[in-house]
């Protein structure tokens, strides 16, 4: 078969740069297709150094930097891409890849990440983060909002078969385009994140992120304020990395950006790893686990399929289930009375059932049964 994939837009590497990485790895002779392209030398060289086939955004003025200003012209510029001369489509979508133009002689499979959250259910805390809550500029943001909802629903059924990301996503699929879906984890890179025995564990918390508000690393550094006999580290840098510096009490230390090597050493010495985001999957919960490291986590989202609890066999963390500092604190207690049960192996076991290989395997799977389905024997 004469394969495509459809990815938004290929500008930083990042988690769903990841997925198609894997994608890749599976059908090696694919065309790439994206809305722009401006990926350097190193992150092509990890799409087996591919260049995609790109929409006329890639030649708008500073699109390389201001790409989603261009999100109201999106829609139309996807569907301008010719795929007619394919007969595999696999579209890597968590904002309009999903909706490319398809004929009924073609099978088209979309991984989604997420629906477009800030046109769908995070519609409201977007704008109120971009300030764009209030006032004429407002209104249009809302309108052009409800115009890519009518055309996200309305392109949904050109997907023939959704793959979810978790099940939190395909619950958010469900919701959305009333379509079913099946989960496939996407790929965590567990032989980086190893687990060595001969690491001893050290008398400290960790929590790793980029310092956003919707990470809520805020709370994290809070709760651990007020346990002063508690000690966090705390690695990552971003736009709140100075309020969140001074909050930070003597036994948190912020470590700002680290490279791959001090990330995953601090990650196999904590005795756990804190994580208060809602993610719709979280791949940092499932690093940890895969250097032997248990986790404290929001119960809500992605965690709960990534992190196993303390009512599960073999179990690899706790949770809690409100974003407050109580709560943290209470399953900081919590994590040290049952820390005898959170072992280092039955972590690592659990994280490589999020393998890049696992991955490769179900797609590959996934792929070919609805080949036959659609074809039967014909091709």
């Amino acid at each position: 078969m004469k394969v495509a994939i459809v990815h938004d837009w290929l500008v930083t590497y990042a988690g769903a740069e990841k997925v198609l990485t894997e994608i890749l790895k599976v059908y090696p002779q694919a065309d790439i297709f994206s809305l722009v392209d401006f990926f350097g030398e190193k992150d092509r060289e990890k799409i087996m150094g591919k260049h995609s086939k790109t929409t006329i955004i890639q030649r708008f003025p500073m699109a390389k930097k201001k790409y989603r200003n261009y999100l109201w012209f999106m829609p139309y510029a996807i569907e301008q891409l010719d795929l007619s001369s394919y007969d595999l489509i696999i579209s890597s979508s968590h904002a309009v890849a999903k909706g490319i133009l398809t004929n009924p002689d073609q099978l088209h499979i979309s991984y989604v990440h997420s629906p477009i959250r800030y046109a769908w259910d995070m519609q409201h805390q977007y704008l109120k983060e971009a300030n764009l809550d209030k006032g004429l500029k407002g209104v249009m943001v809302r309108r052009m909002l409800k115009k890519i909802r009518d055309w996200d629903y309305r392109t949904a059924n050109g997907v023939d078969f959704f793959i979810s990301n978790s099940n939190f996503i395909g619950r958010r699929i469900w919701k959305v385009y009333r379509r079913e879906s099946t989960t496939i984890y996407p790929p965590v890179d567990v032989k980086d994140f190893k687990y060595d025995t001969s690491v001893k564990k050290e008398d400290f918390y960790l929590t790793a992120s980029r310092m956003v508000p919707y990470k809520k690393i805020e709370l994290i550094v809070e709760a651990f304020s007020e346990m002063p006999d508690k000690k966090l580290v705390v690695i990552g840098t971003g736009p709140d990395f100075e309020k969140i510096k001074n909050k930070a009490t003597s036994n948190v230390t912020l470590m700002g950006y680290q490279p791959f090597e001090v990330l995953k050493e601090n990650m196999q010495k904590a005795k756990g790893f804190v994580f208060a985001a809602e993610e719709d999957f979280g791949i940092t919960p499932v690093e940890a686990q895969a250097c032997g490291t248990p986790v404290i986590a929001f119960g809500k989202g992605g965690s709960l399929e990534t992190v196993r609890g303390l009512n599960k066999q073999n179990p690899t963390g706790v949770f809690f289930y409100e974003q407050t500092t109580n709560a943290i604190k209470e399953a900081v207690k919590n994590f040290e009375k049952n820390i005898a049960v959170l072992k280092p192996e039955n972590c690592r076991a659990h994280a490589l059932e999020f393998s890049p290989e696992h991955f490769q395997e179900q797609l590959q799977q996934f792929v070919n049964q609805k080949t036959l389905e659609k074809w039967g024997l014909e091709k």
